[in-house]
């Protein structure tokens, strides 16, 4: 770990001499390349120092336990067994920074909800859980833009895709995705049952056009009116687009916009980011005893939380959680959920790598 420390603190001292060289500030794409290299790594090279500055304390403080004054080796003492009370905790902090990182944590995200079983019931709870998502993108000042929408004949969403844009949008919901279950009275039932339901969650990160190469022969574009609210262009012009990726059978439609040329931008956006998915999977697949460690698979087909309204109760079976605060969570204080899963990940991931050593 330490090599790799000293080979990283080189690499940040170069970057800081190149962030300094009139030639390379004069080339706006290698600076902000290797800006954005220094900010990245600053945070593990602040450590590492602080983690170098302990163990230089550590030996001053034992070269001072043999001075004759016995108020300087109290003293000594005093600070030796509060340094190495420290150092621990720095090398878990420092194991914890050098895991390998989720290349896609910086990426902004679109998000899929979709009712699954439940008909009714599930249409009204996918809009909840799309409002819970909104209040807590909110809470980060994310921006969040609707590319597609099906309402339901209740006020419910069938289905909704939208995008969100902000600083590590994927790395705060990379974990959403998955089969989130309710257990609630619906309006509509009578006597008084509990009812079991189910939506489907998939946040996939968003791809950029170097991340998937589309062929435009591959591409069947059709043109449709659009429906639903949004005045007299309703029905009346061809601004609706879906875009079929014929290889893949992969179908995307979006109209929200009044422009046909912007409905196809945001179209290519989503169909970009779902054949990226595919794509992601593949590479899972490959790698499924690394996967083994991590939290979840990502399968939008495996239940990963179920909403107790009866019991004000949260569970999120992946990791064994139960929260009785569902009302707070349903607002979009999301916060104590991920950062227990983050923390379950983390854990996975370090005992992989001990065992991996």
């Amino acid at each position: 770990m330490f090599d790799r420390l000293e080979q990283l603190e080189n690499r940040y001292k170069e970057l800081e001499q190149d962030l300094a060289d009139p030639s390379i500030i004069s080339d706006q794409q290698r600076f902000q390349k290797s800006a954005k290299q220094h900010r990245d790594m600053e945070p593990v090279i602040e450590r590492y120092r602080e983690y170098k500055q302990v163990q230089t304390g550590i030996a001053d403080a034992k070269s001072m336990l043999a001075e004759p004054d016995p108020d300087l080796r109290a003293m000594a003492q005093e600070e030796l067994s509060a340094l190495e009370g420290r150092l621990p905790e720095i090398e878990e902090q420092l194991k914890i920074m050098l895991l390998p990182k989720d290349p896609n944590d910086d990426k902004n995200v679109v998000l899929e909800i979709r009712a699954a079983t439940g008909g009714d019931e599930a249409s009204l709870f996918a809009s909840e859980v799309f409002r819970m998502y909104l209040r807590y993108a909110e809470q980060h000042r994310w921006k969040v833009e609707v590319l597609s929408e099906t309402e339901s004949s209740v006020g419910g969403m069938k289905d909704v895709t939208a995008l969100i844009e902000g600083d590590r949008v994927y790395s705060s919901l990379k974990y959403e995705s998955g089969v989130h279950r309710v257990q609630r009275v619906p309006a509509t039932e009578t006597q008084g049952r509990v009812h079991t339901s189910a939506i489907t969650v998939a946040v996939l990160p968003e791809a950029e056009e170097v991340d998937v190469k589309i062929e435009q022969k591959d591409l069947r574009i059709d043109t449709f009116c659009s429906s639903g609210p949004g005045g007299q262009s309703v029905n009346t012009t061809y601004s609706a687009i879906r875009i079929t990726h014929l290889p893949t059978n992969t179908v995307v439609s979006c109209q929200d916009e009044k422009s046909q040329i912007k409905n196809r931008e945001k179209a290519m956006r989503v169909l970009r980011s779902r054949l990226y998915e595919v794509e992601m999977e593949k590479q899972h697949q490959a790698q499924a005893s690394a996967r083994k460690s991590q939290v979840g698979s990502g399968d939008r087909s495996e239940k990963i939380r179920t909403y107790n309204f009866p019991q004000n109760r949260l569970t999120d079976h992946r990791i064994g959680l139960t929260l009785h605060q569902l009302e707070y969570v349903m607002e979009g204080k999301l916060q104590p959920i991920l950062d227990a899963l983050v923390a379950h990940d983390t854990a996975e991931r370090l005992k992989a790598e001990a065992t991996a050593a």
